[in-house]
């Protein structure tokens, strides 16, 4: 199992965050991934934008911090591949010297895709996870003004990452990562690294070669690659193909509306088609995602896995289950929009239905690949409004601050201790050490087990109800378990 956190928001620091692994949390995880701490972590896009990647923001700790937090547990840490800080001293040398920069190379322009000038197809066709075009205006000292190519934030400058100085600032962080302790490397938003005219500048041919790549010199310094996605579930399982990890995106909203509908014929669907090497989650720091199965947006003629109809309502019972805060927190009216996700916590998405909460949690620790529990999740969190409210980020929603007292109070909810006894199993069970396959089920159940030797881990559920129950077998016989508290740990 593997916990996803903000240093800063789970404890407040890495060492604190290593102490609450070794302390209340201790033997749940075995890995954590650190979302950005570098320097600032607090920025325009909470840690996407650093000016320094290769320094951790002292206020967090320091890269020591993060060895001694490797030594117990793997790491996770993100290579922000797509684009820099507006503020770095890379884009603001340019900004001073103009084409005079050793810098001048590293940042994508208008011009720098479009030498020629772009048609109107060729701007309609760029695919961008929010509304508008990807381009900011920015002025040198000398006065020239140049369309810079921002995919997310005006303050975060897109890098060609084609460019033998990017290479070399790439290159710079995962030797820097290698050097104090870091396992696997998430490359983020790097669907978007390589824009190509005349294309959608989303996950070309171009991306997956850059991909290749990258990939290359990530395995070269000893470390494993995970790729971060959001698109059509065909170009997850093409991905799949090519690196070690990828997000499984596409089981969060399918288990939601089969808890919803009761209809759980999509999420046996992508049971049987899904890629093995996946990491799987039913909540991130980004939200829930919706675009991972709904019809292609490049190629509209590729279905979904769920109609655009489905997802509908897939978000509307969402809005409802949450008394309308992930409504006001979701689309154009909340700040640091994705047009693709829904800001909520899981547990709120689910109107706090513990039930459905501890089903949904069986699915995902039960689905082959790594587990991986957002530490909001963790606790069953509610949505953060106040916190909202006071950032205008809609994101916010999902992003609880939690004090230690907090984090002592969430352990004592029944529905916590019951997930935390399920990923004590998960992690200890021998029948997760072994095969998996999926069970015939019809309607609004799904059925899957794992074996190994003796050993045996079999899951029901009934998405309508929703119920489910685990029959665990060893060599002494076997028995059903409704209670999670009753599942067998060392």
């Amino acid at each position: 199992m593997q916990l996803i956190a903000y240093a800063d928001r789970l404890g407040g620091s890495i060492p604190a965050l290593a102490e609450l692994l070794d302390g209340p949390l201790d033997g749940l995880f075995g890995g954590v991934h650190i979302l950005p701490f570098f320097t600032p972590f607090d920025g325009a896009d909470h840690g996407f934008d650093p000016i320094d990647h290769a320094a951790v923001d002292p206020r967090l700790g320091s890269w020591s911090d993060v060895e001694a937090l490797g030594a117990s547990t793997d790491v996770t840490a993100d290579l922000i591949v797509n684009h820099i800080s507006a503020g770095s001293h890379q884009f603001q040398d340019y900004l001073s010297r103009g084409d005079t920069s050793p810098y001048a190379g590293m940042f994508l322009f208008h011009g720098t895709v479009f030498p020629r000038g772009a048609t109107e197809a060729d701007l309609v066709a760029i695919y961008r996870p929010r509304p508008g075009l990807p381009f900011t205006d920015v002025t040198r000292v000398d006065g020239v003004r140049r369309l810079a190519w921002t995919t997310f934030t005006s303050q975060q400058i897109d890098l060609a990452v084609h460019d033998p100085e990017t290479q070399r600032y790439l290159g710079s962080i995962l030797d820097t990562f290698v050097a104090h302790g870091v396992d696997t490397v998430r490359l983020d938003a790097v669907g978007y690294a390589v824009k190509t005219a005349g294309t959608s500048c989303f996950m070309t041919p171009e991306t997956y070669s850059f991909i290749e790549r990258l990939s290359g010199e990530v395995h070269d310094r000893g470390m494993e690659v995970l790729v971060e996605i959001h698109a059509h579930y065909r170009r997850q399982l093409e991905a799949a193909s090519a690196v070690d990890w990828v997000y499984d995106f596409g089981l969060p909203p399918l288990v939601l509306h089969a808890l919803f509908t009761g209809d759980a014929r999509p999420l046996r669907r992508w049971l049987s088609i899904r890629p093995g090497n996946a990491v799987t989650v039913l909540d991130t720091h980004d939200g829930i995602g919706v675009i991972d199965v709904g019809p292609d947006d490049i190629e509209p003629h590729e279905p979904g896995l769920l109609t655009v109809e489905q997802i509908q309502h897939l978000v509307d019972r969402i809005h409802s289950n949450t008394g309308g805060t992930s409504r006001r927190a979701t689309g154009r009216r909340a700040g640091n929009l994705d047009i693709y996700q829904v800001n909520s916590t899981f547990y709120d998405a689910l109107g706090r239905d513990d039930d459905a909460y501890l089903t949904a949690r069986l699915i995902q620790l039960f689905t082959p690949g790594i587990p991986q529990i957002y530490y909001v999740g963790l606790f069953a969190g509610h949505n953060d409004v106040a916190l909202f409210e006071r950032t205008g980020v809609g994101r916010d929603l999902n992003r609880h601050g939690y004090t230690l007292q907090e984090i002592e109070a969430a352990l004592t909810r029944p529905v916590v201790q019951r997930l935390i006894r399920l990923i004590q199993f998960r992690n200890t069970f021998p029948a997760f050490g072994g095969t998996w396959e999926p069970l015939d089920a019809r309607d609004g159940r799904v059925a899957m087990r794992w074996s190994h030797g003796g050993s045996l881990a079999e899951l029901s559920t009934d998405m309508s109800g929703p119920s489910y129950e685990v029959v665990i077998g060893d060599g002494d016989g076997s028995r059903t378990v409704t209670d999670l508290l009753d599942l067998p740990v060392p």
